[in-house]
């Protein structure tokens, strides 16, 4: 389980909904399975259908949290018009099976936010608990 306060919640959804019609991404450090920290980074790639991170965004969000004892804990982007759920693009580019992979859609009348973990060579449900 990740435990997620509401407030980075909120904000997720509010990057989420500030970058369409493109698909926004970002960061989520903390400390054992609890968020801390959210960072909103720039999809570089400017597409409502798959994004990669700014290398230096991602790199400047290591040092920090690095800085204050945390470390990634997990990623996000959203789905502008698709549930969230792992597409064919996110299960081939998930790798590292210490991630959460956090999916929030915004395909019908309220966001949903779903999480997900790699389990060998599976995307599976992870809980997601609001603090």
């Amino acid at each position: 389980m990740i435990q997620i306060p509401q407030h980075i919640i909120d904000a997720i959804i509010q990057h989420a909904q500030e970058d369409l019609p493109n698909e926004a991404c970002g960061l989520l450090t903390g400390t054992g399975d609890i968020v801390k920290g959210h960072y909103a980074l720039t999809n570089v790639d400017h597409s409502p259908e798959h994004f990669s991170f700014d290398p230096q965004e991602q790199f400047h969000v290591l040092k920090e949290a690095r800085a204050k004892g945390q470390k990634i804990l997990a990623n996000y982007h959203s789905h502008p018009s698709t549930p969230a759920r792992p597409s064919e693009e996110d299960k081939r580019l998930a790798y590292d099976p210490n991630m959460i992979y956090i999916i929030v859609s915004l395909a019908g009348e309220k966001p949903v936010i779903k999480a997900f973990s790699l389990i060998d060579c599976c995307m599976c449900p992870y809980e997601i608990q609001i603090i």
